[in-house]
């Protein structure tokens, strides 16, 4: 089965969205006081706040919010291993009163019951990045997790011709988005690639790029044969890049990882990655504000939306469509 380009991966989250059109219904009333003339307070709160890829969430909500005149409160845990630290943040909006929260769940089950809390006091969660077990929230907006994994999968598949011994590097327990990213990725090779003999496919990176080099170090020690690896994130990918740089295996082990960094960038230019699969942060984080500026006016919106995903490659990277998800625009964050 063909891989679907780039192109039609990405125009379909964007047809997904103009799809639904805008129709009236009844509001919060939260939103019913803003229109009364207060400005609404939107908390986003993403699983972490050092990674690049939370810097571009931040800039598309941040766009949304001056688009759409509403202020947001930018705030999440440092590290994205630290639950409580996210769970104490989504209670502490909630006690401020804010009239919405946009959410990335740093775990699927944990952040159930404070989303529950937030929606009971009639606060509109919309989920983006990972999901939420259960459905009490109003919409989820978020990449294809799985897809990524399969167009992962394809591209490592291709580069070997189908044969080889490989790592999945996983990411970490209860993240939604990179879970189902593995889950793509093993169910592709299985099925399009039986040539493709996994090594490694249940060890977790951890939350920091530090712990997934010390992980990826030791593979390669024991594993010195490996011929391909494929990491769902952005730490877990930087990490795994470190090892096989100070290993003298970058480039001769073909690796495809998952979002996109300065670092990451220039590592696929100098070939020590073959594949970036590519989410589109700054479209999420600003739909993530304009769906719930549009639900708090009592507007309808779609209860999923995908956001697309594409595959860098060292061919397409200097290609306009890949070009703005390698490096998105993050000035508005400056000003």
């Amino acid at each position: 089965m063909p891989s679907p380009g780039p192109t039609a991966a990405v125009a379909g989250g964007l047809i997904l969205v103009l799809a639904f059109g805008l129709a009236a219904c009844r509001g919060s009333e939260r939103g019913a006081a803003s229109r009364d003339g207060e400005t609404p307070m939107i908390a986003v709160i993403p699983k972490g706040m050092t990674h690049e890829f939370w810097k571009a969430i931040h800039a598309g909500a941040e766009g949304a919010a001056r688009e759409f005149g509403v202020n947001i409160l930018w705030k999440g845990p440092q590290k994205e291993d630290d639950r409580a630290q996210q769970i104490t943040v989504v209670e502490d909006v909630i006690n401020r009163g804010v009239a919405g929260i946009v959410l990335a769940p740093l775990d699927d089950r944990a952040l159930v019951r404070p989303v529950q809390e937030a929606m009971r006091d009639e606060i509109p969660v919309i989920v983006i990045d990972s999901g939420l077990q259960g459905g009490d929230y109003v919409s989820f907006v978020a990449t294809d997790n799985r897809l990524g994994g399969v167009l992962g999968a394809r591209r490592l598949g291709d580069l070997l011709g189908g044969k080889g011994r490989i790592f999945l590097i996983r990411y970490q327990v209860g993240s939604a988005s990179t879970m189902e990213r593995e889950r793509g990725f093993l169910e592709t090779v299985k099925a399009e690639f039986p040539g493709l003999v996994l090594l490694v496919q249940d060890q977790y990176a951890g939350s920091t790029t530090e712990t997934a080099y010390q992980l990826a170090e030791n593979l390669l020690g024991r594993f010195p044969d490996v011929e391909g690896i494929f990491c769902p994130n952005e730490s877990s990918t930087f990490g795994t890049l470190r090892a096989l740089q100070e290993s003298k295996l970058a480039g001769r082990v073909k690796f495809v990882g998952f979002d996109s960094s300065p670092k990451l960038v220039q590592a696929l230019r100098d070939g020590h990655l073959q594949g970036l699969v590519l989410q589109n942060p700054v479209m999420m984080g600003y739909l993530g504000v304009k769906m719930m500026v549009q639900h708090l006016r009592g507007e309808e919106i779609p209860p999923l939306v995908d956001t697309g995903v594409a595959v860098a490659t060292p061919e397409n990277m200097d290609t306009d469509e890949i070009r703005i998800l390698l490096s998105p625009d993050l000035s508005i964050l400056e000003r």
